[in-house]
């Protein structure tokens, strides 16, 4: 079998009003990349600052996962911010994270930012320019990490390398999409499905969607999301089923 590379990640993190949403100590050991929540839509500075103490114990990438800042709606809920509005709150995001101590080594949007920036051209500059700011700061140009679409254009635009993500755990559209959450076939539950699921993407570049077709991906990074009931159960799988098949997990922004 021809050798692959992959990076696994998840979003950790998100505490809300100081309550772990995840086992981010259970989740930390399973995972080369890790999304940090930093204050949009959840998490504060004592969880920023156990999430730096976990990657640097684990030897885990430190990702910033900022998003629109709507704590309420966990960042799942479209805002409506002017783009200087929007550009700011990325920005104090990103630089609450370094505050932390954490080392940046990429950015992945959160949410409904996450998804509206694969169609909305304006939205996705936004985020870029935000990242080129911290860019600028760190001296060194910060990967996106994202689906495709407009942000993957406006991080090419910039100078900005773009990594392409896929969701272990998410229903997929014959678009390449995601099913919205709510809707029937949104989540997947079971540890050996998503397993099966990691080697299929990575090994044949193509992930089953929801009509049945054959989505083409070519995934950088596969996600696992932290705060699902099975997380660790699926992380667990996810490493096993890769590693036997011949794929090594590493980080990409660490090389």
């Amino acid at each position: 079998m021809a050798a692959f590379t992959v990076d696994l990640n998840a979003d950790l993190g998100e505490t809300v009003d100081g309550v772990a949403t995840a086992d981010d100590a259970s989740m930390f050991p399973l995972i080369s990349s890790a999304n940090i929540a930093c204050g949009g839509h959840a998490g504060d500075d004592a969880s920023m600052r156990a999430s730096v103490a976990h990657s640097r114990e684990h030897g885990v990438a430190i990702g910033a996962h900022p998003a629109y800042p709507d704590r309420a709606g966990f960042g799942r809920t479209r805002q409506h911010l002017s783009s200087s509005d929007l550009r700011a709150s990325i920005l104090g995001q990103l630089t609450r994270l370094v505050a932390a101590g954490a080392d940046v080594r990429y950015v992945k949007p959160h949410g409904a930012l996450y998804n509206e920036i694969v169609h909305d051209a304006t939205q996705a500059a936004d985020v870029v320019a935000a990242v080129t700011e911290l860019s600028a700061r760190l001296g060194r140009a910060l990967p996106v990490l994202g689906l495709h679409g407009e942000i993957q254009r406006a991080a090419a635009a910039a100078g900005l390398p773009f990594f392409s993500e896929a969701f272990l755990d998410r229903g997929y559209q014959a678009d390449g999409t995601l099913v919205p959450r709510g809707a029937p076939g949104d989540l997947l539950h079971d540890p050996a499905e998503v397993a099966r699921r990691a080697v299929e993407m990575v090994v044949t570049g193509s992930v089953t969607a929801l009509d049945g077709s054959l989505v083409e991906i070519h995934p950088a990074s596969l996600c696992v999301h932290g705060d699902s009931p099975a997380a660790v159960e699926m992380a667990r799988a996810v490493r096993a089923a890769l590693t036997d098949a011949g794929v090594v997990i590493r980080a990409p922004w660490l090389r």
